[in-house]
């Protein structure tokens, strides 16, 4: 059995860590934009702000570290998680919803970074090793995904009378260990291959059906999937569902999303890339045919259990093919384009899911979800049909 170096390993202990963070923000967020925005319209906009802030941040990231290198990038974002999340906490201790927001944009600046922890995973493996690789670090969301929530549950109790406080407190202890655990990690700088090696234009790179295709997967999938996530604590609010009841399934829903990353490497391995982003395609459309059934609490739990996996099956599986499209001096480009369409899109799920959930409800919001999913997977029988040049373990 191949062994993946212990970079790996670290790299996913600071994802669990980071995401622990993410889980822990969707769970309360909304919540708290519910007390403090001015309008309804707005009270998913310090969720939005996270993903326009992580989509913001994606480029300038990318770039950094093709020039300073994976450590200094990685702690610089952890150093801007810790600000956003202290900026977060002293504007709900204050009850101000514009400086929540400037926290949450921070905080989401932070996650953006951290995004490119799968991205070194990859580098840190022979090529054999990089859909497992992907799937240790996204795994490290099995964690987030019980503690998370329950951290959003105990924190509420820290300090009486003040519900969501202890939530951002305990985002400052979580930025602050990530902080110091990758300050620790064996890293490598950028090689000189990687700064000055030959580097196509962005028009050549997306004359690729499968980089397109890689990317529009991923982009469609997260999108779907932060819509619905985001929707669903206001939505279940709005059924007479209690907030622990929201949690939990919040809590399922994340478990969806990284227990399957244990096995999606090797399904990518013996299927390939094409079938794996298929089959997640079929699960986001399932997950919105179930919300059209009820609104009872096995409902919504059984719906975002089937999004997290569909939303795994097509994240890790866009990608594994994507690494396959580009040359090392051109991951830079390639990884932060893919990260900011990719999260472009979620941000844009996270700004509409508001006024979606308002305006049409939690089953027509979920019907809207079923045109993009039939793009992707028109895309990926297109990208499959055309054919493609090969050069050593690269698609070009």
């Amino acid at each position: 059995m191949m062994k993946l170096p212990v970079t790996v390993w670290g790299l996913a202990l600071g994802m669990a860590l980071l995401v622990t963070g993410n889980i822990l923000l969707v769970s309360v967020t909304a919540l708290v934009g519910v007390q403090l925005a001015p309008r309804p319209a707005l009270i998913t906009l310090p969720v939005a702000l996270q993903f326009i802030g992580l989509m913001a941040a994606t480029l300038p990231a990318a770039h950094l570290m093709r020039w300073l290198g994976r450590k200094v990038g990685f702690l610089l974002g952890n150093l801007v998680g810790v600000t956003g999340a202290l900026v977060a906490y002293f504007a709900l201790a204050a009850e101000h919803f514009g400086f929540f927001c400037v926290g949450t944009f921070l905080v989401g600046a932070a996650i953006g970074a951290s995004q490119q922890y799968r991205f070194a995973a990859i580098e840190a493996c022979v090529p054999e090793a990089r859909p497992k690789a992907i799937s240790l670090v996204m795994a490290g969301g099995v964690l987030a995904a019980i503690l998370g929530p329950n951290l959003a549950v105990w924190s509420g109790h820290w300090w009486p009378g003040r519900e969501f406080l202890g939530a951002f407190g305990a985002l400052v202890g979580l930025y602050v260990l990530a902080l110091f655990l990758i300050a620790s990690l064996p890293l490598p700088k950028p090689t000189l291959e990687e700064q000055q090696g030959p580097s196509r234009s962005y028009r050549e790179l997306l004359r690729q059906p499968m980089l397109v295709t890689a990317i529009i997967a991923g982009a469609i999938g997260y999108g779907v999937m932060v819509l619905v996530m985001t929707a669903t604590p206001v939505a279940m609010h709005g059924h007479h569902h209690g907030f622990s009841d929201t949690a939990s399934v919040i809590q399922w829903h994340v478990l969806g999303m990284f227990l399957p990353s244990f096995f999606t490497g090797r399904l990518i391995a013996r299927f390939g890339e094409t079938r794996i982003i298929y089959s997640g395609c079929v699960l986001l459309a399932l997950c919105a045919l179930v919300a059209q059934w009820d609104s009872g609490f096995w409902y919504y739990w059984f719906a975002l259990v089937t999004l997290g996996v569909g939303w795994n099956f097509t994240f890790i599986g866009a990608t594994s093919l994507l690494a396959q499209t580009y040359q090392p001096a051109e991951k830079a480009k390639v990884q932060g384009l893919n990260d900011f369409l990719v999260f472009g899109c979620a941000a844009f799920g996270s700004l509409m899911a508001g006024h979606l959930q308002s305006w049409l409800g939690w089953e027509l919001l979920n019907l809207w979800m079923l045109p993009p999913i039939a793009i992707a997977i028109g895309m990926l029988w297109y990208a499959n049909r055309v054919p493609e040049v090969v050069e050593g373990d690269r698609v070009l």
